[in-house]
């Protein structure tokens, strides 16, 4: 079994510590497990609401949208344009489906299409950690065989790196097809020859290390007929980064482009953290030698002031496509903290144009503190919210859960949401696993992305749990290790409501309290910030807090540490360990 290097950012401000790169382990699928009879909890009217000051305090002028255009977590984004259609497709890790895709004909309003990996057979994540699973996808359009390529590495399930393909990303990828190469972010280009190759990080050769964060860039020949690369084609191209003697760290996230008849290799630099940027080097020939731009980086955010106002940090991981007009974007990730400088909502999907007139493309307003407020391209009309198209900015999203299909963003970790949950009139039905929410497997629970440091969620809940070993309610969640768990449970005969913490592995009950519950029980969930506070109703009108005001802190990545931003979930367990106190 082949083992990833230990990705421990050492030499950025300790914000992603302590997490090592999962493996390629093997691991096989496993069968779903049975769900017994017993009490299903029905969730209807859930809503959120998002209340950031900065987009209070920020209103859009006359040809303008916001940056971040996917608030959330929607980290590693990856562009690319066929004709006047584009699509962007993020990183997911361990949440199923995988890896979201979004459409766009002008780079501003954006529908999501649905998820590239959407079926048990390609996506193997039934025991891996929330942030192992798919890392860093990559969407490329060939138009000489008019066929788009999705390619990513799957951690879990012995898949390593893959890629799956169609010709119309609306209808559905066909099946993995590994790939016989170690690493991670793999990307293809394609050649106006017709000639394909593939890109990727990697560790050093064996015993060539220098240094922790050591990490170097291949290219490979690509074989579009078999969909493999050419063995014996491999060459190191970017070797530590843009500057060896310095010893940069995580050169990673390369994707290569070809303007003017040069060859472009764009990479992430400093590790996903406080030290991210974007640099850029330049070839005649796609396996070099690549010469790096007198002005790297193209795009940081590492140099301001740690307590500047609006904070937008992490920028890097950049992709480039050429927009309306021959203009060139660049999306690309970063993170927005909360007052206290924490990160629950997660690394979040950011557009800038790019000034590509001269001979490196530099990205708009990119080394200066990063804005809220974009221009628009020529002749676009902000869309966001209205006419199907995803908002942004301070946005309310209501859903009945009486669809006869969940709304996208609704997710399941590990295991797929049709496996327990069903829609009806009544709402949305949960089958409730004999596993908690602090289980490495798939759990009973549908999760939506926090989207904002201030928002407010509301869900109504019909349950009346018939044991203590029954529980449901809401849950927010940064990993199986990190969360909030407000539901509703038994001890003895009676119905309590109940907070439990869980920071590490250790749980902790915050707060329980008797209810007589009827038809109208409702659970909120509230943050300012970092304060977070817990709320029930039973007559649909008043609301009782619960546990008083608690930290966020469990949810940010900076103390969990990982790749994911915080979750809030919809949850039910037949075999609840929350005690009643």
């Amino acid at each position: 079994m082949k083992h990833f290097t230990a990705k421990t950012i050492a030499r950025i401000q300790p914000l992603m510590y302590g997490f090592v790169w999962g493996l390629l382990c093997g691991l096989p699928a496993i069968a779903q497990k049975s769900v017994p009879a017993g009490n299903e909890p029905v969730f209807t009217r859930f809503s959120y609401q998002g209340n950031d000051r900065l987009y209070t305090d920020n209103p859009l002028q006359e040809g303008e949208f916001y940056s971040p255009i996917l608030q959330g977590c929607y980290p590693d984004p990856s562009i690319t344009r066929k004709g006047n259609d584009y699509y962007l497709v993020n990183s997911s890790f361990s949440m199923v489906p995988g890896v979201p895709i979004f459409h766009s004909n002008d780079l501003v309003n954006w529908k999501q299409l649905g998820h590239v990996l959407d079926r048990p057979s390609q996506l193997k994540v039934e025991k891996a950690g929330i942030s192992a699973g798919i890392y860093a996808p990559d969407i490329k359009y060939n138009p000489h065989n008019n066929t788009f390529y999705m390619i990513t590495t799957q951690i879990a399930g012995g898949i390593g790196n893959m890629v799956v393909k169609t010709q119309d990303p609306a209808k559905g990828w066909s099946d993995v097809i590994k790939l016989k190469f170690d690493g991670i972010d793999p990307s293809l280009f394609f050649d106006d020859n017709g000639k394909a190759y593939v890109v990727h990080n990697d560790a050093p050769p064996r015993g060539k290390a220098l240094y922790n964060g050591h990490r170097v860039i291949k290219i490979w020949e690509y074989d579009l007929e078999k969909d493999a690369v050419i063995e014996g084609t491999d060459k190191i191209i970017v070797d530590g980064g843009v500057d060896i003697t310095q010893k940069p760290i995580w050169i990673e996230g390369p994707h290569l482009y070809k303007k003017n008849g040069r060859y472009y290799l764009m990479c992430a630099e400093g590790g996903t953290g406080g030290w991210h940027s974007e640099v850029i080097f330049v070839s005649d020939d796609p396996k070099g030698p690549f010469k790096p731009a007198n002005n790297n980086p193209i795009l940081t955010q590492r140099h301001f002031p740690k307590d500047r106002a609006n904070k937008v940090d992490w920028a890097g991981h950049a992709d480039l496509v050429e927009g309306p007009g021959g203009k060139y974007y660049g999306v690309f990730l970063a993170v927005r903290p909360n007052e206290k400088q924490r990160v629950n909502t997660g690394r979040e999907t950011f557009i800038l144009p790019v000034d590509w007139s001269g001979e490196w493309p530099v990205f708009e307003n990119g080394l200066v503190p990063l804005k809220a407020r974009t221009k628009m391209p020529a002749g676009v009309k902000n869309q966001a919210g209205t006419n199907g198209f995803l908002p942004n900015g301070n946005f309310s999203f209501t859903d009945d859960l009486t669809a006869t299909r969940l709304d996208f963003r609704w997710i399941g970790v590990r295991g797929a949401r049709e496996n327990f949950s069903s829609t009806s009139k009544a709402g949305v039905r949960i089958k409730p696993y004999p596993v908690t929410i602090k289980a490495t497997e798939p759990t009973s629970t549908l999760f939506l992305r926090q989207q904002h440091a201030h928002f407010e969620a509301t869900v109504q809940l019909q349950y009346k749990p018939a044991s203590e070993k029954d529980l449901a309610g809401i849950v927010c969640y940064q990993k199986e290790t990190f969360q909030y768990v407000f539901g509703i449970t038994k001890k003895g005969n009676d119905d309590y409501v109940v907070l439990e913490r869980t920071e590490n592995g250790k749980s902790t009950v915050v707060a329980s309290e008797k209810i007589t519950l009827g038809n109208a029980l409702q659970l909120k969930v509230a943050a300012q910030g970092d304060a977070y506070t817990f709320s029930y109703s039973t007559n649909g009108q008043a609301f009782t807090a619960l546990g008083g005001t608690v930290s966020g802190d469990i949810l940010s990545t900076d103390v969990a540490g990982g790749f994911t931003g915080a979750l809030i979930g919809l949850y039910a367990t037949s075999a609840n360990d929350v005690v009643v106190p």
